[in-house]
């Protein structure tokens, strides 16, 4: 049985190497080393194939729920994909346009449900470049250290539901998923202790930050750190050296960095392809041009690279703040007046864009100014989500695989819905 669907693969790869605009395939190998075709005609790709056509999701996990791709299957292996968005539609940007500025903040938390703050910070970021809000450096430093914490929290959360998507290859899935969810909560229990919330948090606001620092908090980050750092050495090893998480990630689902360029994919995606492109770096903003950075590259631009990349921004992420924690200098946690009423801030017009390094890659606002209530919301908002992006790969990246190797593929991108389907 395996050798009659090896044997059919290998017919297959021959047949899409014909009909792609590039070679896909090495002589004799199953195994994709070039992009697929996503305008493939599947009537010129075997006028006799008995293709068969495939919905992955929208109700499979790993989509998700409101996400669908359409495969087209020749036997086990994935000729043509066609992904389609659009099942969770929340029209966020022109509800923001009705809104005034301060209302709009827990709004798009629920954006990258997974990393509101981040969300929180990019959002104000742009109505401060368009205000001309300053924020004082101990917000600023404030702001560095909740992202790190957010990013910590966020690739713990994907490093976990990846194992879910991997199914028996680690520990029957759910042993690195409950161990990761374990360190998680320590994170979220300083989020809870910071801003009284745990998941949506609304502490970010124009001109700098609601909630300043408790008494304890620092010395319990401290305390948090120390646990999750003495697991991630642990967490790398489950990458590199477990048989089965290797065959199924190593070589699947290839995302060059030229592709990445061409379809504007960042964050973790396209330095796993090769690029060493950071914002936090090369675009500084917040307190990172007061620290040093070491950017975590990957060649290989595989699933496997992808998740060596995340577990060893985790460790990154902890080195920033253990040594930032202690170095919060003081001051005022706000630059900008006092909110008395929701429609004071006011604007007529000018535009501007600010964007950060979220844990999925660049996360950016675009805003005009002079909108409804005498200038008190925006013209326009647009939202610059790194998700839409990265799933806009899946036609490239998928052919050339089978049905299981794309579900792993799916997960290795850690997409959020809520901000490909605003």
């Amino acid at each position: 049985m395996e050798a009659s669907v090896e044997t059919s693969a290998k017919k297959a790869a021959k047949k899409l190497e014909k009909t792609s605009a590039g070679s896909l395939f090495l002589p004799g190998a199953v195994a994709p080393i070039e992009r697929g075709d996503p305008y493939l005609d599947v009537d010129e790709y075997d006028p006799e194939a008995d293709l068969m056509v495939l919905n992955l999701g929208p109700q499979h996990p790993s989509t998700h729920g409101v996400f669908r791709v359409k495969l087209y299957l020749d036997g086990e292996l994935i000729v043509k994909a066609v992904p389609y968005a659009g099942y969770l539609h929340r029209g966020v940007e022109k509800l923001c346009e009705k809104l005034a500025f301060t209302q709009i903040t827990p709004i798009v938390d629920k954006n990258d449900y997974v990393s509101p703050m981040m969300n929180e910070q990019a959002i104000n970021m742009a109505f401060e470049a368009l205000l001309g809000a300053e924020v004082p450096r101990r917000a600023r430093y404030i702001r560095t250290l909740l992202a790190e914490l957010q990013r910590v929290a966020s690739h713990l959360l994907w490093l976990g539901t990846f194992a879910l998507d991997l199914g028996g290859a680690l520990g029957g899935g759910s042993t690195l998923f409950l161990h990761c969810f374990r360190e998680r909560e320590l994170i979220l229990d300083l989020f809870e202790m910071l801003t009284g919330c745990r998941f949506h948090y609304n502490t970010h606001t124009i001109g700098g930050n609601r909630h300043d620092i408790p008494e304890g908090w620092t010395a319990r980050v401290n305390q948090a750190l120390g646990v999750i750092g003495s697991r991630v050495d642990e967490y790398e090893e489950l990458m590199t050296k477990n048989s089965i998480f290797v065959k199924r990630t190593r070589g699947v689902g290839v995302l060059d960095g030229e592709l990445c360029l061409e379809l504007g994919i960042t964050g973790p995606l396209l330095r796993a392809a090769g690029v060493d492109y950071d914002m936090r770096r090369d675009a500084p903003y917040h307190a990172y041009d007061e620290i040093e950075l070491r950017v975590q590259t990957e060649t290989a631009g595989d699933c496997q690279a992808r998740t060596l990349v995340r577990v060893r921004e985790i460790r990154e992420s902890i080195r920033i703040v253990s040594e930032m924690i202690d170095g919060v200098p003081e001051g005022p946690i706000c630059g900008y007046k006092p909110i008395k009423i929701v429609l004071q801030e006011r604007s007529a017009g000018g535009q501007a864009y600010a964007a950060l390094e979220s844990p999925r890659g660049e996360l950016g606002t675009w805003v005009i100014g002079g909108g409804a209530n005498k200038g008190t919301s925006p013209y326009r908002l647009k939202i610059r989500p790194p998700s839409l992006h990265a799933s806009a790969c899946l036609p490239y990246v998928l052919p050339g695989h089978t049905v299981s190797d794309a579900i792993v593929i799916l997960g290795s991108l850690d997409p959020i819905m809520g901000e490909v389907d605003r």
